[in-house]
């Protein structure tokens, strides 16, 4: 896994979203609608790339 630091994960999401990333979702992660997880740690978000390695965009600390 790859994780992308960034200052503000949302709007990274929605960017990526915009240019047609699909983020992952998982079965017992507490994910938001837009797929950032929220269950403590930083926030993080999932996708995969075309060869279907998992990337992240992560909560810069």
């Amino acid at each position: 896994m790859l994780n992308f630091p960034v200052d503000d994960v949302e709007a990274t999401v929605d960017q990526l979203t915009a240019r047609g990333i699909r983020f992952e979702r998982y079965d017992g992660m507490d994910q938001d609608a837009k797929g950032v997880h929220r269950g403590g740690g930083p926030l993080i978000a999932w996708f995969t790339d075309p060869a279907g390695n998992v990337l992240s965009v992560i909560a810069a600390q």
